[in-house]
């Protein structure tokens, strides 16, 4: 699989040759440096963006040639993504913030609801449904972000630089959050570049200048 970058009269090779498998239920970290790759390879994976050349198959279905709308569908069904900036949106509180997936889905109010509060439960936020972003501390928003990229019960979880604008105490359970997501049978691709988090992964592909110069289970 390749990603080509067109930038003005240069081509940037952001992915080269990734010949990559990750099965169901895997605890994954992908490595590198800024600019290595791992995030251009992370919107593969997520079908956020589909490569330039070679195929990507997502559990047996070939995705490379999808269209947006078609990707979108499989985003929405099958993946769930946690992001280093939580992506929060300010004006809402916590629950409506968790039940906006449903919303575009199309769910009946009193379904979203009731989901969304579990999904808020299940993260520890049960008393903190109706508290806006900056009504709560940097963990707890990266958990309000991770029920809703739960809420859809999806299989994968992208989780990019999760614990990075988090304190270490808050890092710790935003990490202990995600084994326990791994251990219900979730498959977690965790995108970081800080070594020691990686090691809490069952397995480490490292990346650099878009190659994968490392693949190998965690002892």
């Amino acid at each position: 699989m390749y990603k080509t970058y067109q930038m003005s009269q240069i081509q940037i090779q952001a992915l080269r040759n990734i010949n990559l498998s990750i099965r169901k239920n895997e605890f994954v970290a992908i490595v590198g440096p800024s600019g290595s790759g791992k995030s251009t390879l992370m919107n593969m994976l997520g079908c956020l963006d589909v490569p330039t050349s070679g195929t990507y198959i997502l559990d047996g279905l070939e995705v490379s040639n999808l269209t947006d709308d078609e990707l979108a569908e499989i985003r929405s069904k099958k993946i769930g993504f946690i992001f280093q900036s939580f992506n929060l949106i300010q004006k809402l509180t916590a629950l409506e913030n968790v039940e906006l997936p449903l919303i575009y889905m199309g769910v009946r109010t009193s379904e979203r609801l009731k989901r969304a509060k579990s999904a808020l439960e299940n993260v520890g936020l049960g008393d903190r449904l109706d508290h806006k972003p900056n009504e709560l501390s940097g963990g707890q928003q990266q958990r309000v972000a991770i029920a809703r990229a739960l809420i859809n019960n999806p299989p994968i979880i992208f989780a990019d630089e999760p614990t990075g604008n988090l304190d270490t105490k808050s890092g710790v359970e935003i990490m202990n959050l995600l084994k326990a997501l791994h251990k219900r049978g979730n498959t977690i691709v965790l995108i970081t570049h800080d070594n020691d988090i990686a090691k809490q992964a069952d397995r480490i592909i490292r990346i650099h200048d878009g190659v994968i110069v490392e693949d190998r289970q965690v002892i």
